[in-house]
């Protein structure tokens, strides 16, 4: 497997560099944390919604009825 970056001639550089990959790899983690936490966000707001369009229909006419209901009443 060739490296495309030139091989660090000093430990000093070989050094910075484990720190700079070591330093990139936490950075990615970090964002995928981030990224997944939205991801579980975003499948509850589907939960609701799927759940709404499923069961919705059951209580919009009983809303209504509810509302008929009062307004006769008054």
């Amino acid at each position: 497997m060739s490296n495309p970056e030139p091989m660090p001639e000093s430990e000093p550089d070989i050094v910075e560099q484990k720190v700079k990959r070591a330093a990139a790899v936490s950075a990615l983690r970090k964002i995928g944390r981030i990224v997944d936490r939205e991801q579980q966000a975003d499948a509850g707001k589907v939960g609701l919604l799927r759940w709404i369009a499923r069961y919705g229909w059951i209580a919009l006419p009983a809303v209504v009825l509810l509302g008929a209901y009062l307004i006769v009443k008054i």
